[in-house]
């Protein structure tokens, strides 16, 4: 099948990144679909967290637009505080969280606070939420975006939200208790981190994308993975439960 939009491939190579079993900490916008397709597909059993106080463990029963509409807590397991969802996140009990940002570099740090950075600040930002603290501590962390050079940079110039740091072992040496990031899902394919040096690189191509295109809204030489292949564009099956969920395309761009 074509008939699909970039957000909607985003939203299935999302939903792939999450386990059966896991708790998820899904996040706003595409993460409300990539959630709601994993548990009608692969991943019955995932239960997601919501920074607004909310565990669900089945699909919400009606599209939502965020996470804190009525259909979201409506059957939720649990529908409490904001504080009592983070402190699953300090208890290392959160598998998986989602985020994004308005900047991000090679070694996945994102930046949702200062373009410019702090002291020469070109546009202040909304900052972190919780973004810094799923980054820091999730088990694994799946960054989605849009992909453009304004956005892939060389270097953040304020990390909101940390990914490797400076790469290698920059967590372990800061005491960060998450994983780090895994992957991140952009507009034009999915890239994943250096078991040991922690650097961004390219490892799949979504349909109708190249390589070329990539490189050029790219703000440093990226690397490319020993097997670069093409994403695997969504099944029938996935685009009728997205639509399901997203019926007029408010976050596909349908």
């Amino acid at each position: 099948m074509t008939d699909y939009t970039k957000s909607e491939l985003m939203v299935v190579a999302g939903a792939r990144e999450i386990k059966d079993g896991e708790l998820v900490f899904v996040g706003m916008r595409l993460p409300l679909l990539a959630f709601q397709l994993a548990k009608a597909t692969h991943a019955p059993n995932a239960q997601g967290v919501f920074e607004n106080g909310v565990l669900r463990d089945r699909p919400a029963g009606k599209p939502l637009f965020t996470m804190g509409d009525a259909p979201c807590i409506e059957g939720a397991v649990w529908a409490t505080t904001m504080l009592d969802i983070m402190t699953l996140l300090q208890k290392g009990r959160v598998d998986l969280g989602f985020i994004g940002g308005a900047e991000i570099d090679r070694y996945g740090n994102l930046n949702t606070t200062y373009i410019g950075g702090r002291e020469r600040a070109e546009v202040r930002l909304p900052g972190s939420g919780g973004g810094s603290d799923i980054a820091s501590l999730a088990g694994r962390l799946v960054i989605v975006m849009n992909h453009e050079r304004r956005r892939f940079v060389e270097r953040v110039s304020y990390i909101t939200s940390p990914g490797y740091g400076e790469g290698g072992g920059w967590r372990e040496r800061t005491g960060l208790k998450g994983g780090g990031p895994v992957a991140v899902i952009t507009t034009l394919g999915v890239l994943r981190f250096d078991p040991e040096t922690k650097e961004m690189f390219l490892d799949s191509l979504h349909p109708g994308a190249s390589l070329g295109e990539v490189k050029d809204v790219t703000g440093w030489p990226l690397r490319v993975g020993a097997e670069l292949r093409e994403t695997p564009p969504p099944t029938r099956k996935e685009l009728e439960i997205i639509r399901k969920y997203d019926p007029n395309g408010f976050w596909t761009n349908r």
